[in-house]
């Protein structure tokens, strides 16, 4: 791939710049908010996520917290961080736009950003949106429809059969909330086809003031994932200014 020439903005990622696909709107209509108390959930969307886990979370069962406990917190806090870092992520949107093709799977997606802007793109077949919170897939469905996306195009899983292979994987901000990254990555590459990208990231931190209980941080853990990495997959340049990485699956 020329990198040069890929540094132009597509149309879905000059979109998210102009408007974040239009996030704050879509938030506040699916949950039937006025502006006033929307804002306030975003101020403080993180602490009442942090106060959440620490009360609720348990690395013996991490399911159930994000199927069960979060409800709408995880959704105020992930549009609070997509609001306030429009740069960063426009910029990871580039790294998908670039090399996201065929069919792509969004592990762990959210709100649904990645996998909108995977959806828009041309090279892409078919995206495959994967999350354990129900309300998320309801959040995400809701804003495919606002943005007129093809309805085909779109797929919704809370768990991934092992006989669907991909072309591309996206797995952002979710590798550190799962008791065994390792084990993570090993699907990853069985589910990749041959040379298949992983565009992934981490953040094995638990906070200054422990404000992510629910991110692993234990050494050995994140020793046995990074070995793992470096022996499945080979990093791909880019040229981007985020902690988001691109790999190809090693043969």
């Amino acid at each position: 791939m020329n990198l040069d020439s890929s540094l132009l903005s597509s149309s879905s990622v000059a979109e998210f710049e102009r408007n974040c696909f239009d996030l704050e709107s879509h938030l506040q209509d699916f949950l039937q908010l006025d502006q006033e108390i929307l804002q306030a959930k975003l101020a403080t969307a993180k602490d009442s996520l942090a106060a959440l886990a620490h009360q609720d979370f348990s690395w013996t069962d991490p399911d159930y917290f994000y199927q069960e406990k979060v409800k709408e917190n995880y959704l105020f806090e992930l549009s609070a961080w997509h609001l306030s870092s429009q740069e960063y992520i426009g910029e990871t949107l580039k790294l998908i736009d670039n090399y996201g093709s065929g069919k792509v799977l969004d592990f762990g997606g959210g709100i649904g950003t990645h996998a909108l802007a995977a959806a828009m793109n041309s090279k892409v077949e078919q995206v495959i949106y994967c999350d354990l919170n129900p309300l998320h897939h309801q959040f995400v469905r809701f804003r495919a429809k606002q943005l007129n996306l093809d309805a085909n195009k779109l797929s919704f899983y809370t768990e991934i059969p092992d006989q669907l292979k991909f072309d591309t994987i996206i797995c952002l901000d979710v590798i550190e909330h799962l008791p065994s990254p390792k084990a993570q990555l090993k699907k990853f590459y069985d589910w990749l086809k041959p040379g298949g990208k992983l565009i992934i990231n981490w953040y094995f931190f638990k906070g200054f003031n422990q404000e992510y209980p629910f991110h692993i941080d234990d050494p050995k853990i994140i020793e046995n994932f990074f070995q793992t990495l470096q022996k499945d997959f080979l990093e791909i340049f880019h040229p981007y200014h985020i902690t988001v990485r691109c790999y190809r699956k090693n043969q």
